[in-house]
């Protein structure tokens, strides 16, 4: 069958290409001949990619993720180049700490040995807390938010297009979830969680927290997304390509598959690049409130746990995670509103 979003990519790229032409054929002087030759079909995901790369904005903020990303997987590597590691007490042992253990120097402590200065009471080096509190971070919101994705769109597929007692079902059952106070009910959760699998008497492994902290924040995030696509199958599963599916006694499993899943990439997309700052931003909460990542491991919320408490003392520690953070956000935030444009160029900004 043929989706709309094949039939209205082939007519636009067409229009494109035939404006390419025609400018091609005047500057070079030469006949229609030349011009139908260069009338050549450009696919949706050629002609997305050409208005993608036309936006700068959007450019430059997926090179901003894209090296945050880099940055997350080469930590150790840049770590060991460095000659540092989160986990060393560097100003304790080499007697960088004043008497109320903060950072001798100003700018708490940063030197050439310590670029981003040490951190105050327990003197680990900050640079290296903040690349490997980056790379727990991003990939602990990655796989929740991958994990939210798949669930909200085989919910929203499975409503939108059954429809029925299907689709009652699954909306009382979102609106359900919806219920919940997310933050609240993180906190309440995550000792509750790690209670299940750890006796509280015993100190909880790292993975244990990771798991327990991807499974609370999907359990909870993918409720939005599932409404959105739900809304849109219901207006795509009435259109002519997928009645002729249906006639031509195609199974509901290859419509969806086959027909309604590419029709929906747009929104998926668009979506997945608004939902994963702001997860990053929730598992950092449950750190920064003492529920998720604990002493030692690095992660952004736990930086800014330990800033808050010495901010009067040592501002300059809060900057460089606060700087990270804000700038990670609003580069994803931005990469979102260019996919979105590129995809579907009338929304406009």
């Amino acid at each position: 069958m043929t989706s709309p979003i094949e039939t209205e990519g082939a007519k636009s790229s067409v229009v494109l290409d035939g404006e390419i032409a025609k400018k091609s054929g005047k500057k070079s002087g030469k006949g229609k001949g030349k011009d139908d030759e260069l009338l050549v079909g450009r696919s949706p995901g050629q002609l997305m990619w050409i208005r993608f790369k036309r936006d700068r904005a959007g450019v430059i903020s997926a090179w901003i993720v894209i090296a945050f990303f880099a940055v997350a997987a080469l930590a150790p590597l840049i770590g060991k180049v460095y000659g540092k590691n989160p986990y060393d007490l560097y100003g304790q042992d080499q007697f960088l700490l004043d008497d109320f253990n903060m950072p001798l120097g100003s700018n708490g402590g940063i030197s050439g040995d310590f670029w981003f200065g040490i951190e105050p009471i327990l003197g680990r080096d900050v640079f290296t807390q903040l690349i490997y509190g980056m790379r727990t971070s991003l990939y602990t919101a990655l796989a929740a938010t991958v994990m939210m994705v798949i669930t909200g769109v085989l919910i929203g597929l499975a409503g939108g297009y059954f429809g029925g007692k299907i689709d009652y079902v699954i909306g009382r059952a979102t609106d359900f979830f919806i219920a919940f106070p997310q933050q609240l009910f993180f906190i309440a959760a995550m000792p509750i969680v790690t209670s299940v699998f750890v006796s509280p008497s015993e100190e909880t492994p790292v993975y244990v927290r990771t798991l327990a902290i991807i499974g609370v924040m999907w359990f909870l995030g993918w409720m939005g997304l599932a409404r959105l696509i739900r809304s849109v199958t219901l207006s795509l599963r009435e259109r002519e390509f997928v009645e002729a599916a249906k006639v031509s006694g195609a199974s509901p499993w290859r419509i969806i598959r086959k027909e309604l899943l590419p029709n929906i990439v747009t929104p998926i997309l668009v979506q997945a690049t608004y939902l994963l700052p702001s997860t990053i931003l929730s598992v950092a909460f449950l750190s920064y409130v003492g529920v998720g990542y604990t002493e030692p491991t690095p992660d952004w919320g736990r930086m800014f746990a330990t800033g808050a408490k010495i901010y009067e003392q040592d501002p300059t520690y809060m900057f460089f995670p606060g700087i990270a953070m804000v700038i990670f956000v609003v580069a994803f935030n931005l990469l979102g509103d260019s996919v979105r444009d590129a995809f579907d160029p009338k929304t406009g900004r």
